[in-house]
């Protein structure tokens, strides 16, 4: 791929001038590139990967119960997430034909400012927008916070740029912003939201950290004041109409955690069991000692992990709330067949009821 500064000589020689450093862009889609090389090898799919949900938020996707229950570093993670190799490459090749300019144009710092924000903002509003609706992920957000970003500075600095070139970068840049928004509505996959308010939030950030085409030039205060001020209110207003989670993420953590630990449990119950039983057609044990073995190793244990299952906070809006009802009655009815045939069985009685 070719660098765009080539392509615009009034445009490239100006920002051709400033002085080297770490080159972010780079940096950045690398470690895209990295985190879904390292997802790849953790089960996710290569071409598409919308119903690895469990993987997607391990690996910190953004999610309104999640992210609002103290994770917000979600907001950050979910910006080096994609979902398939086209996701990926859609954005990174976006990415690589503006964020190099752009980089150039505010610096190496102001460039990773402006992006990070741009990120962080889109991801926000998206939890506005979406609620407790999906999991999103992806650097689409701040990508667009860059063309927005590209779009000030265009604007700023349109006096001195030769007028073919700014005609063909500026409109450019909207074009692409505006048709890729438009595609968004057409198309529900697509978090329109976090390609929004990473747009908006890139043009605030831009005026905020502006900075002009020749090192002696001075940016006037206002446009600074306004993008600080309106990018101020914008992160305020969406925090205070953010919804209200549906459900507790810390409980459903909970609930997933218990109810695998029984699973284990239950196996274990069902090994003893097989041991029992094994011992009892052996002959070597009395009713009664069997009676006892059932008590001890079946029936208590199938006790035990009923009355901690049941002291679980239960919302029946938990993605597991349907899964815990059924394993209370099924560790009841376990329970309550154990004990039945463990009374037998101290009583000198056979069965009535086939094991349980």
């Amino acid at each position: 791929m070719t660098d765009l500064t080539d392509s615009w000589p009034s445009l490239g020689a100006a920002i051709k001038q400033r002085t080297p450093g770490i080159p972010v862009t780079k940096c950045l889609i690398a470690a895209n590139l990295l985190v879904f090389v390292l997802m790849l090898f953790n089960g996710a799919g290569f071409w598409h990967s919308p119903n690895n949900v469990q993987l997607q938020l391990a690996w910190g996707a953004n999610f309104g119960p999640a992210t609002q229950d103290g994770e917000w570093w979600r907001l950050f993670t979910a910006l080096f997430l994609h979902f398939g190799a086209v996701h990926l490459a859609l954005n990174m090749i976006a990415f690589w034909d503006g964020g190099q300019l752009v980089e150039r144009m505010y610096g190496h710092w102001r460039y990773l400012v402006i992006y990070l924000v741009s990120g962080l903002v889109g991801n926000l509003l998206s939890l506005v927008w979406q609620g407790n609706q999906a999991v999103s992920g992806g650097a689409s957000g701040a990508i667009f916070g860059i063309y927005g970003a590209l779009i000030v500075f265009l604007w700023q600095e349109r006096a001195l740029l030769d007028r073919r070139e700014f005609r063909w970068l500026f409109g450019g840049a909207c074009v692409f912003a505006t048709a890729t928004i438009a595609l968004g509505f057409m198309i529900p996959a697509i978090d329109n939201a976090a390609h929004i308010g990473g747009f908006v939030a890139g043009m605030l950030a831009g005026l905020l950290l502006m900075r002009g085409l020749r090192p002696q030039e001075v940016v006037p205060r206002l446009p600074r004041l306004i993008g600080g001020s309106l990018l101020v209110a914008a992160i305020a207003i969406m925090l205070y109409k953010l919804p209200a989670p549906k459900y507790s993420w810390g409980d459903e953590l909970l609930l997933q955690k218990e109810i695998n630990a029984f699973i284990q449990e239950d196996q274990a119950i069902n090994r003893s069991w097989l041991h029992i039983m094994h011992e009892s057609k052996q002959g070597n044990v009395t009713y009664f000692e069997l009676g006892e073995q059932i008590e001890n190793d079946i029936t208590d244990r199938y006790q035990e992990r009923y009355e901690a299952l049941s002291q679980l906070p239960y919302d029946p809006n938990l993605p597991s709330a349907a899964k815990l009802e059924n394993i209370l009655q099924y560790t009841k009815q376990k329970r309550d067949a154990s004990r039945a045939l463990a009374e037998e069985l101290k009583q000198g009685r056979k069965p009535s009821k086939p094991a349980p």
